[in-house]
């Protein structure tokens, strides 16, 4: 079992939800919603942001990893559960200054585990410049670059596919 070690816990107590609103705020949320909703309508994918600003106290208590809660987040959020499988959820945990991408099924067959590990390197630098909406909007328009080229939008159907997950970036 894993102990739960003091400085992380420290160090998500001092991390909350208005300081994740200071590194994000509402103006930012609402252009990140825009991009994330033009996104969409160039491909068949889903994409969500989650910003979180320090895990729950059991993943504390369990030293459990930012992956670990990036995909309970994919699963809550029911990126998983698109009709295509092909969702990706862009996940940032604020206190640990960890960065998550989790593609479905679909999304990960097609797209090298190389370029999301790229995506992560790229709003890495961003953040620690302490540009997180541009790090989050570049990430949005690179995830928007792969799920083109992957899963474009047929332009020839008659009716556009219904946007199946919310477009707002979830802050907690």
């Amino acid at each position: 079992m894993a102990r739960l070690s003091l400085k992380r816990f420290l160090r998500h107590r001092m991390w909350d939800e208005d300081d994740a609103r200071r590194v994000l705020p509402a103006e930012a949320l609402v252009r990140l919603q825009q991009r994330v909703a033009e996104s969409e309508m160039r491909h068949t994918g889903e994409i969500r942001v989650c910003v979180e600003a320090s895990l729950p106290l059991s993943y504390l208590w369990r030293d459990a990893p930012a992956r670990e809660r990036a995909i309970t987040m994919f699963a809550k959020l029911r990126v998983w559960d698109t009709e295509l499988n092909n969702g990706v959820l862009i996940y940032l945990l604020l206190a640990d200054h960890r960065i998550e991408i989790v593609a479905d099924r679909a999304a990960a067959r097609r797209i090298d585990a190389g370029h999301w590990q790229q995506l992560v390197d790229t709003m890495r630098d961003a953040f620690r410049a302490g540009h997180f909406e541009q790090g989050l909007s570049d990430a949005i328009a690179a995830v928007d670059a792969m799920l083109v080229t992957h899963f474009p939008r047929d332009a020839s159907t008659a009716s556009p596919r219904p946007n199946e997950l919310p477009d707002e970036p979830l802050l907690g």
